[in-house]
This record gives structure tokens, sequence and C-alpha cells, in this order.
């Protein structure tokens, strides 16, 4: 069994769950509502709110806010500075708590570094968010996104390739890493068993 491992100067308040494995590091800051599934990783800096759910084998890096309303599934990455939000509208002079616009990021997501996913979106299993992104729309899956706004230029493998395939239409490709394939029809791709 993997232990846990919390740097002392971690704060995981009480009635927090973490799974085993999980790795905190320095400065880390955990809140009593939040579960952290097993073998996650949280850098340098990170922020976990009350009502956050993280899957397993997630991996965040320095310097990263998980707000309240967000849901990570397992073997997410999430870059180091990247940013989510949870209000739409926010100004501090007006309390908008009851506002929260749920965000949820699919299994096996990337999440580049500085990237913005802005509230109430959905991010695709496997897709791919390229550093500085802003993602103010839901992401299908395996997509590549890149720019401000955020715009799809392509498709991504599992294994975090490139695959050769148009935007739309019908088409097939292979992981170049891999080997598994892809079938693209129309403008969503699903991975051949």
């Amino acid at each position: 069994m993997a232990t846990t491992t919390i740097h002392p100067s971690a704060i995981v308040d009480d009635g927090a769950q973490l799974g085993e494995g999980c790795r905190v590091w320095h400065w880390v800051h955990i809140s009593g509502g939040a579960r952290i599934g097993r073998g996650c990783s949280l850098g340098q800096g990170v922020f976990v709110g009350n009502d956050v759910v993280i899957g397993d084998n997630v991996k965040i890096q320095n310097n990263v806010s998980v707000y309240d309303a967000v849901t990570l599934e397992d073997d997410v990455f999430c870059g180091p500075s990247m940013v989510f939000t949870n209000v739409h509208n926010p100004r501090s002079a007006v309390v908008r708590k009851n506002e929260y616009r749920r965000t949820l990021v699919r299994r096996g997501a990337t999440l580049g570094a500085n990237c913005t996913i802005v509230c109430g979106t959905t991010v695709g299993a496997h897709a791919f968010v390229g550093a500085g992104a802003v993602v103010s729309r839901d992401v299908p899956d395996f997509a590549l996104m890149v720019g401000v706004p955020a715009k799809q230029i392509g498709w991504m493998s599992r294994h975090g390739e490139r695959l050769a395939l148009p935007l739309h239409g019908d088409a097939e490709a292979a992981c170049p890493a891999t080997g598994e394939r892809y079938r693209l029809a129309g403008n969503q791709l699903t991975l051949i068993d």
C-alpha cells in the first residue's frame, strides 16, 4: 500500500479526503470538504476548495487553485499556474457564491501552463488545452485547443500525440507513438477498440 506524503508546510483541513499514495508538496492548502483520489500529486502553492472532487492519478502543478464547483476526473494534468474560475461575472461588492457554475474536466485531459478554464465549461476526455489558451466553451473529447479565445486546431491521441486528421469529416488515423486507431465521424473522434 502506497503511503500519502504531506509536506510539513501544507495545511490539510479536517474532513478532507485524500486517497493513498498522494504527494502534497510545500504550502498546499486543502479545504475540509475536498475529495481527492489515489496517487495524486499537488505541487507547491496549490489550493483545493471545499466543493471539489479530484479523481485518481491527477497531477496538479505549482500555483494552481482548484476552486469550488470544479471536478477533475482520473488522469487529468493541470499545468503550472493554470486557472479555474467559478463565477461568470465577479464583483468584490456583490456576493455570488450561490451562482457558481460547475466545471468538469474529463478523464485524461491536459490543461497547459497558464491556460484559463472559464467556469461552466466541460473539457472533454483526453483533450489537450495548449499553454496560455482561454477556454470559454465546451471542448470535445481528444480536441487540441489553442489561443485566446481557444479554438480547435486538431486532434490528440490518448498518449498525447497529434493525429493526422482534418477538423471535420470522415477519416481514420493511428497514434504515431502507440498505433492506437481513431475514427473521425463529422466532428466527433472516437478510439477504435
